[in-house]
């Protein structure tokens, strides 16, 4: 039997705009990202296909063997040189057909469709890309963590509106971005869940009547089962929208992050200087050190915004089944999205694993920018035994007095308080200048603070080994994902050359 290259109804050519604006672009994608998934596809289905005796032997010996020579030899798709083809897999299957012929070659495709074929190769790839995502952002998080642990007396003024607040560590703000970095992690793992299903055998969308083992199959390519209806293999890609959505708010609290650094890095502030590796100079002024890397760390959650976006403005109004909205259009921004974020965890782990931080800058600046005058309130309530909103009245008329006076907060002492109690309340502090500089001694407070959540070294040490324990129980949940993969591999490796050598 010959070559067939008929379209059905359709009798004319593909048109040469198509080619160039969808079919080709397409295609090339395919064959940089999906060529050996295909393949691995094609082997395990024909294995399944001999297994219930759907093709014979012989014919599934002839296709592993030229699938194994096309994975050897891979040739990019060339519509100039190539008619009657659309898209990558077309092209494999000519191939195929052209070095054992029709009859044999024409089998490998009975009882699937390009639509659950395409559904199961998106999946696969995005899961290999999933896995090295979950491997980088685990990695970022054990370099803050790392930094978090050399910094327990690295002590500065937090910060609430812009402006300086109360006195905290540097390892209790990591703390803080490292909790929050768990919560996106974990919004990214959970999505395993909807990603390692199987679509293939759900055929264009109506299933089959040949006796396919889809079990078999999803063993085979790594998925913890078949999908459990046909429509749905091939019409779902909330997956790809999920880990997306997963990612754009990581990306925001790595944003979130790079802003206060890149605020920091400034001569202003001096709490750190990112590495010269990190940095670049101004063409015209020589004096510069612009924090760079922390620049495209904030814009890239833009990016992740829109691909996001993209994504679910492409779906929201297709039919509940196959589409090129669906498995095109809305998917290649998951593409995107993903080497985005890619290079986000990695240049959020190398800015921080490189840059400097500043402690004696930071100290001083947290002992003369009011940041501790809440604590002196609080003195005040304990020695003067005054209601707390009394001390609050008093601390904040002091603090206005010394602006104006142009004082930092190290110079309030006894007398700037009764000039403030006394005609305000009646009575003089009890508090002496001893009492009211350890009352505004940044690091005191800091190591006060030891309830849960506080910023106390033993407390803050607590919470970083809570971290640490859950970080090595994500890189176990990791490392068991691709210790499944690995063994999927190796069977459906073992039974082609089984089956070849036969």
């Amino acid at each position: 039997m010959s070559e067939n290259n008929n379209r059905g109804r359709i009798r004319k050519a593909i048109a040469p705009e198509v080619v160039k604006y969808i079919n080709d672009p397409v295609a090339k994608s395919d064959y940089e990202t999906s060529y050996f998934t295909y393949l691995t596809i094609n082997r395990a289905h024909v294995l399944m296909l001999e297994k219930q005796g759907i093709i014979t032997k012989e014919v599934c010996q002839a296709i592993l063997k030229a699938t194994r020579e096309i994975e050897a030899n891979p040739i990019a798709p060339d519509f100039k040189k190539e008619s009657g083809i659309e898209d990558l897999y077309t092209s494999l299957e000519k191939r195929l057909i052209k070095m054992v012929g029709l009859e044999i070659g024409g089998q490998q495709h009975t009882a699937r469709s390009r639509n659950d074929l395409g559904a199961t190769v998106l999946r696969m790839d995005t899961r290999d890309y999933y896995l090295k995502l979950c491997e980088l952002f685990i990695k970022t998080r054990e370099t803050l963590l790392n930094v978090a642990r050399q910094n327990y007396d690295a002590v500065f003024s937090g910060y609430t509106h812009m402006q300086p607040s109360e006195p905290v560590t540097l390892a209790h703000y990591l703390s803080a971005v490292l909790n929050g970095l768990e919560r996106d992690y974990h919004r990214l793992e959970n999505a395993w869940q909807g990603l390692n299903i199987c679509p293939l055998g759900g055929c264009s969308m109506g299933s089959t009547s040949f006796n396919i083992d889809r079990t078999m199959t999803a063993r085979l390519l790594g998925f913890d089962k078949p999908m459990a209806n046909s429509i749905d293999t091939v019409a779902s890609r909330d997956y790809a929208v999920e880990i997306t959505s997963a990612l754009a708010i990581a990306s925001d609290t790595l944003s979130r992050l790079a802003f206060d650094l890149y605020i920091w890095a400034t001569p202003e502030y001096s709490y750190i200087e990112v590495d010269d590796s990190c940095a670049v100079c101004s063409s015209i002024m020589p004096q510069k050190k612009n924090a760079f890397t922390l620049e495209h760390i904030k814009a890239r959650a833009a990016h992740m915004h829109g691909y996001l976006m993209a994504m679910l403005a492409c779906m929201k109004t297709i039919i509940y089944s196959h589409s090129k909205d669906t498995s095109v259009e809305a998917t290649k921004n998951l593409r995107a999205a993903m080497l985005e974020m890619e290079g986000d965890f990695v240049l959020t782990e190398l800015t921080v694993r490189t840059m400097s931080v500043k402690r004696n800058v930071m100290l001083d600046h947290a002992r003369r920018n009011f940041c501790t005058v809440t604590e002196l309130a609080n003195y005040l309530v304990r020695h003067d035994n005054i209601s707390f909103r009394e001390a609050h009245e008093i601390i904040a008329a002091v603090v206005g007095n010394m602006y104006e006076r142009g004082l930092s907060c190290a110079e309030i002492d006894r007398q700037a308080i009764n000039e403030v109690s006394v005609p305000a309340f009646g009575f003089e502090t009890k508090l002496t200048d001893e009492l009211i500089r350890e009352a505004l001694d940044p690091v005191r407070i800091a190591e006060a603070k030891k309830i849960i959540g506080g910023t106390a070294k033993e407390e803050v040490t607590h919470q970083l080994d809570m971290i640490e324990e859950q970080l090595l129980k994500d890189k176990d949940v990791c490392a068991q994902r691709h210790e499944h993969l690995a063994k999927a591999k190796a069977e459906l490796d073992a039974m082609t050359d089984a089956m070849i050598a036969a």
